[in-house]
C-alpha cells in the first residue's frame, strides 16, 4: 500500500514538473501580434496585459483547468 501510494505521489510530481523539453511550451510571447498564447490553456490574451502584470485571468482559468482535472481524475477512479 506504501509503494502504490509512493508510485502515485511520483506520478503525480512527473505531471507537474514534465520533461523540460522544448516541447512543453507554457506560454508563447508573439510581439508581432502583440498576444500572448498560453499553451495549457489554448488562450490567447493580449501581451500588454501580460507585460503589466495582469495574469488575473491567466491564473482563474489555470485553476479552472486544474479542477476539471481533478475532477476527471475522481470520476475515473469511481468507476
Amino acid at each position: 500500500q506504501m509503494e502504490e501510494r509512493n508510485a502515485a505521489i511520483s506520478g503525480d510530481r512527473k505531471k507537474q514538473i514534465g520533461s523540460g523539453s522544448r516541447s512543453e511550451k507554457i506560454r508563447t510571447y508573439n510581439w508581432k501580434d502583440s498576444r500572448c498564447t498560453d499553451h495549457r490553456l489554448g488562450m490567447n490574451v493580449p501581451l500588454q496585459g501580460v507585460l503589466n502584470g495582469e495574469f488575473g485571468s491567466l491564473i482563474e482559468n489555470c485553476i479552472l483547468k486544474s479542477q476539471e482535472e481533478k475532477l476527471q481524475e475522481l470520476m475515473e477512479s469511481q468507476n
